[in-house]
C-alpha cells in the first residue's frame, strides 16, 4: 500500500524557516521523481518543489527561487523540503508527490501518488 506523509508543518513567523519532511513506504522511491506543491485556500495546487530519483537535478517555482531547498534520501525514502525566509503569502497546504521516472515536472497531472498534506502557515 502506498503512503507518503508529510510532517513539520506549522505556524511560523514571517522571515522564519520551516522544514518539511516526506516519508513514503509501498513504492519503489528511488524510482520515483518527487515533488512539492501547495494548496492556498480559494486557489489550485501550485507546484514549489521538485527533484529528480538521483538526485542530479532540482527545480523551483519562481516565488520560492532562493528560499527553499528540497532534497531526498534514497536510503531513507524521505524527501525534505527547507524554507527559509518564509513570507505570509506561503501559507499553504503542502503536499509531497511521487512521479514514475527520473525527469522533474511541475505539472500536478504527472505525479500518481500524494501525501495528505501538512498545513503552513505564516503571520506577519
Amino acid at each position: 500500500q502506498v503512503q507518503l506523509v508529510e510532517s513539520g508543518g506549522g505556524l511560523v513567523q514571517a522571515g522564519g524557516s520551516l522544514r518539511l519532511s516526506c516519508g513514503t513506504s509501498g513504492f519503489s522511491f528511488s524510482n520515483y521523481a518527487m515533488g512539492w506543491f501547495r494548496q492556498a485556500p480559494g486557489k489550485e495546487r501550485a507546484f514549489v518543489a521538485a527533484i529528480s530519483k538521483s538526485s542530479s537535478t532540482t527545480s523551483y517555482a519562481d516565488s520560492v527561487k532562493g528560499r527553499f531547498t528540497t532534497s531526498r534520501d534514497n536510503a531513507a525514502n524521505t524527501v525534505d523540503l527547507q524554507m527559509n525566509s518564509l513570507k505570509p503569502e506561503d501559507t499553504a497546504v503542502y503536499f509531497c508527490a511521487a512521479r514514475w521516472g527520473s525527469g522533474t515536472s511541475a505539472s500536478h497531472y504527472e505525479y500518481a501518488y500524494w501525501g495528505r498534506g501538512t498545513q503552513v502557515t505564516v503571520s506577519s
